[in-house]
């Protein structure tokens, strides 16, 4: 398993022969607050896998006991003049862009605290699976902001636009049970076990095609929000990607064959 660190915060690990990337934050001391340096780190790191053909799925993880990640660093912005809040925003956005727009599947494995940005981190996310000690919520509003890492525009696309604004108006929080009742999260696990489930799936998800999955994932993004007609316009165009590549003939052969396929990935 090949590690590689970006700034202080986060590391990138590889599994599954380097198919799967998990991509750990790593500052238990602020439970994960994500500061300008911490931002800049999961947007490079995000740059590098998403630049990287290898890469299948990514697994985004956390190494704090109780927490996924608490949101932005109010300890910093505490701090701010109003021009430093302004120069800080396109790094904190280039964060949640850079976890939202990897062209592969990705997993949030989400335990303890996941509450305001921290909670937008998952949202970026493909899937989300929960332990049982999961607390999630978009609470910014309590502290005179709004949801700004793509909150308002990723919940309700989830569980519908009353719903979400229900929760962003209260600012309240959800433990696992509820918020995957609702659908604030996919996959319900046992405590302690959210990172090895997230894990397990993403290897599932990369014995599948490289190409095959890109292409599905841009289709499933771009398709969201157009009308029917579009849509599918929109997944024809996906699939003329992968219709005529190494993948598909290979997906093809192996079936024939009845033996596992050796992706090319092109």
């Amino acid at each position: 398993m090949g590690e590689e660190r970006f700034g202080e915060f986060v590391v990138v690990r590889r599994h599954e022969e380097g198919h799967v990337a998990e991509l750990v934050l790593d500052r238990p001391k602020a439970m994960n607050a994500v500061s300008t340096e911490m931002a800049r780190s999961v947007a490079a790191a995000c740059a590098a896998l998403g630049g990287d053909q290898g890469v299948r799925v990514v697994v985004v993880t956390s190494t704090h006991e109780r927490a996924f990640c608490v949101g932005a660093d109010l300890k910093e912005r505490n701090s701010f003049s109003d021009a430093d809040l302004l120069r800080q925003r396109p790094v904190t956005r280039g964060a949640y862009t850079g976890v939202l727009e990897l062209p592969v599947p990705t997993i949030a494995a989400v335990h303890g605290f996941a509450l305001g940005g921290g909670f937008e981190l998952a949202l970026s996310c493909d899937l989300i699976v929960a332990d049982r000690t999961a607390v999630v919520g978009l609470p910014e509003v309590s502290v005179g902001v709004i949801p700004g890492g793509g909150g308002t525009q990723l919940l309700p696309r989830r569980v519908g636009a009353a719903r979400a604004a229900e929760l962003i108006f209260t600012a309240r929080r959800l433990e696992a049970e509820e918020a995957q009742r609702l659908g604030l999260v996919d996959q319900l696990v046992e405590a302690g076990e959210d990172r090895t489930e997230a894990l397990a799936l993403a290897g599932r998800i990369a014995a599948n095609s490289p190409v095959g999955l890109r292409a599905a994932k841009r289709a499933l993004r771009l398709g969201q929000g157009l009308d029917l007609r579009a849509g599918l316009e929109v997944e024809d165009a996906a699939w003329r990607t992968v219709a005529f590549s190494g993948d598909r003939a290979e997906g093809v052969a192996a079936f024939n064959e009845r033996r596992a396929p050796r992706w090319p990935g092109q």
